[in-house]
């Protein structure tokens, strides 16, 4: 399985570059393709409703193919996509390669969790999860300040070309390497059984708002805030995202152990997503001029804003065994899925909010983003805790 799980990481670190590597290659897409910020908005949307949408099928592709050959022939449709965003010549073409994307990453985070879930024991499952993401989110530091030196020695579409052979490679490493656990006996069951599960609909409700600040700011929003209001080129940009995605990396390793420490995991989220709407508060409402207090609450709310696995992990305690695989992807599903459904929301708020100041759409997105989190993490403090 280590084999497997090596390869699985990989790929997930592809994921991560795909989903964020917007943020810095959007002024190069506005100056040749014309993609404007609501442009770029609706393709980030795009991938994580596409990414979202596939859950459904690939959970039930997990339990009954095997996480194998789910992977490695969805990893392959996004090499195609990377392919077509290369090669395209306005933003029509970047949307649907976005698609394709994000069909492409939709296995991969779910298969590493599926052989986790079969193979460690239940308590271990939160650290290990964290850990995924934790080596998987290298891929956001490579879309931030190595992307745009890439980007500006070699050319974006070269560069794009490169990850697009680098992701067909990685899915026939996964048919080769990744080894399915072995299969449980049939059982009945299916999506209603989960949703029939009470204690899953806070954690469902904390999953779709735990996730879409800090992916929808780094993964698009801070490079053209960064453009707009403080004038910030290709390389600064590159820069300010590698900050933020160390600071998520951090936070990915930081929360695993912690509902261990602590006896609670319901507590570490509560107290992790309340940190994220003070540091997205602060963002919307302090004066800032792009310095370090910019950097400092965009790394704060990156640090804090990486419960995903956590949450995952809560809801991971209530599924039944035969009903694995499709329980941590529906609640992917909501993680996921609420982040495009977020990108298409502050795209239309940018396009709709008055400027009498650069600044001005960018408060708005800052305080939706807070207000949202704030709601579903009212919601979730009505929830179960459990720790196995």
């Amino acid at each position: 399985m280590r084999a497997a799980l090596a390869c699985l990481v990989f790929a997930y670190v592809l994921s991560q570059f795909y989903r964020a590597f917007l943020a810095v290659l959007s002024p190069l897409l506005t100056a040749e393709i014309g993609a404007t910020p609501e442009d770029l908005a609706a393709a980030s949307g795009l991938w994580f409703l596409a990414f979202s949408l596939m859950q459904i099928p690939v959970g039930s592709a997990l339990d009954r193919a095997g996480p194998r050959i789910t992977t490695a022939l969805l990893l392959a449709v996004g090499a195609a996509g990377a392919g077509l965003f290369a090669a395209a010549t306005g933003p029509g073409a970047v949307k649907l390669a976005m698609v394709l994307i994000g069909i492409g990453c939709s296995p991969v985070l779910m298969a590493g969790y599926f052989i986790l879930a079969r193979t460690y024991p239940p308590a271990l499952f939160g650290t290990l999860a964290g850990a995924m993401i934790g080596f998987g989110s290298f891929g956001n530091i490579a879309s931030a300040l190595p992307l745009a030196w890439a980007a500006e020695n070699f050319g974006w579409r070269p560069t794009v070309g490169a990850i697009a052979a680098l992701t067909l490679t990685t899915a026939l490493a996964c048919l080769v390497l990744v080894r399915d656990p072995p299969r449980l006996p049939a059982a009945a069951g299916s999506l209603l059984d989960l949703l029939k599960l009470r204690a899953l609909w806070p954690i469902l409700i904390m999953m779709a708002v735990c996730y879409a600040p800090a992916a929808g700011i780094r993964g698009l929003w801070v490079g053209p805030w960064y453009r707009d209001v403080f004038g910030a080129d290709t390389a600064r940009i590159g820069q300010v995202t590698l900050l933020m995605g160390l600071a998520m990396v951090a936070g990915n390793f930081a929360y695993g152990p912690l509902d261990r420490l602590f006896g609670t995991r319901k507590g570490v989220i509560l107290g992790g997503n309340l940190a994220v709407a003070a540091c997205l508060l602060g963002l919307a409402l302090l004066p800032l001029s792009g310095g370090w207090g910019s950097v400092a609450l965009l790394a704060g709310l990156g640090f804090f804003g990486a419960s995903f696995p956590m949450v995952i992990a809560h809801g991971r305690a209530f599924l039944p065994p035969h009903l694995t695989g499709r329980g941590v992807t529906l609640m992917n599903l909501f993680g996921v899925g609420a982040v495009g459904v977020m990108q298409m929301a502050t795209g239309a708020l940018y396009a709709a909010v008055p400027a009498p100041t650069p600044d001005a759409p960018y408060q708005a997105l800052f305080l939706a983003f807070a207000l949202v989190l704030l709601a579903g993490t009212l919601i979730y403090a009505f929830s179960r805790d459990r720790l196995d």
